[in-house]
């Protein structure tokens, strides 16, 4: 693992300022990007933590706030440790921030995080990957299939609601991608349940994108996320292996 540097960074979008994390070699070389979305719970010292390890791995990783028209993260306050009794307070003042992110709001966000990333001089030139959690498993998909010339590898672990029987389902846009894609569903995860999981498989494989999703058995949804009681350590070491053999696959 090389030595990472990480720093706080301001992105200009169509509707205001996200605020935003940025992890990369400390040795200042360009390396290639990963746009890392994060889960409901923000930006937050985990997530700088998991950008940390990916830099270290030789990669440039922005964590932006996908949230940041309700404010810098952290847009509600949260516990060092996310346990079960504290979920349900948590989510009842995350819940109409969630439902304000409309897939439109989020990609034209996602084109102003590209462009960033684009300019960055720790970022090397060239398409970028994604890696997503929870509800950012779905925006790392979208990204992937509204901006397909910059997208080389998408990532999605625990995420929820992926291939839903809805008109704006995440799993839509699958004729447009051309990326390699993993996922990495929890077990038992009532947000994505065996229905939606073939859903989504049968869409990739139906248009010929490259992928492949996988169970974590026994893995409850949120298994990457060490401040919260979801956490397995052993899914989440799978996580780090499957998506750094993917990113060595596609850079």
């Amino acid at each position: 693992m090389t030595a990472v540097q990480g720093t706080a960074v301001d992105i200009t979008t169509a509707d205001g300022t996200a605020d935003a994390y940025l992890a990369h070699p400390a040795d200042g070389s360009p390396r290639p990007a990963v746009l890392l979305y994060m889960d409901a719970f923000g930006l937050r010292p985990q997530l700088r933590n998991m950008a940390d390890r990916l830099a270290g791995a030789g990669y440039t990783v922005l964590v932006p706030n996908v949230f940041y028209r309700h404010g810098r993260a952290p847009v509600v306050e949260l516990p060092g440790f996310i346990d079960p009794g504290a979920r349900p307070d948590i989510f009842q003042r995350l819940g109409p921030v969630m439902r304000s992110l409309t897939p439109e709001r989020a990609m034209r966000d996602a084109g102003a995080f590209l462009r960033w990333l684009a300019h960055a001089p720790a970022a090397a030139d060239g398409p970028v990957a994604l890696t997503g959690y929870c509800m950012g498993a779905g925006l790392a998909l979208r990204t992937a299939g509204t901006y397909p010339e910059r997208v080389a590898a998408a990532a999605g672990f625990h995420g929820g609601n992926l291939a839903t029987e809805g008109p704006r389902s995440p799993h839509l846009v699958a004729g447009r991608i051309t990326a390699e894609l993993y996922f990495g569903h929890a077990d038992h995860d009532g947000s994505m349940t065996p229905e939606q999981q073939e859903r989504l498989a049968a869409a990739l494989t139906a248009v010929g994108v490259r992928h492949r999703c996988e169970v974590y058995a026994g893995a409850p949804h949120g298994y990457t996320q060490e401040d919260t009681a979801a956490y397995d350590p052993e899914a989440a070491e799978r996580h780090w292996e499957a998506l750094l053999d993917l990113l060595k696959r596609t850079f």
